[in-house]
């Protein structure tokens, strides 16, 4: 994690090292750096990671959601409403085609983080529709609820959870 201007910026290395403590660094938006790159071994940390996104979230009210882009897909990050969370609770999950309880979806039961790509046929679900309050999608019908569980439709899994964690108590680091 490299940070510039006070902003964070994870970067990935594109060749192998050697050794991890030798890095040869790049301006990948100038152009400018180590000119011996080229012939240096090393690994060059030369363009953003697309695997580790950093999102303030202080904008979001409860109940709405904000979509951002990770991996090139787009993660639905839901700041759930008291009666969301009760409803996420009360699903007997028994029931469900892919059980799962909503405490092992959640790290924060206020914040809901799902990577925002039907589990079907990859179509991308409306949010705040749909038979169970949460995600529809209108491709071939499928109906996820507040918890991203997959309750009607064909989808056969619930909408992913990917790997993230809360820096600060609105900053969310997800990868």
């Amino acid at each position: 994690m490299l940070r510039a201007a006070g902003r964070s910026l994870a970067v990935c290395s594109w060749r192998p090292a050697p050794t991890a403590s030798v890095l040869s660094l790049r301006d990948p938006v100038r152009g400018i750096g180590d000119s011996s790159a080229a012939e240096d071994p090393t690994p060059v940390l030369d363009r953003p990671c697309r695997s580790v996104f950093q999102s303030p979230l202080l904008g979001a009210v409860r109940g709405s959601i904000v979509t951002v882009k990770w991996r090139g897909k787009p993660v639905f990050v839901r700041r759930r409403t008291a009666d969301d969370i009760k409803l996420a609770n009360s699903v007997d999950v028994s029931s469900l085609r892919d059980p799962q309880v909503d405490s092992d979806r959640v790290k924060n039961p206020e914040w809901l983080v799902v990577v925002g790509v039907c589990t079907h046929l990859g179509c991308i679900p409306l949010p705040n529709a749909g038979d169970f309050g949460g995600w529809f999608c209108p491709c071939h019908g499928s109906h996820y609820d507040v918890s991203g569980r997959i309750r009607k439709g064909p989808a056969p899994f619930n909408l992913e959870v990917p790997q993230y964690s809360f820096l600060e108590k609105n900053k969310l680091l997800i990868g």
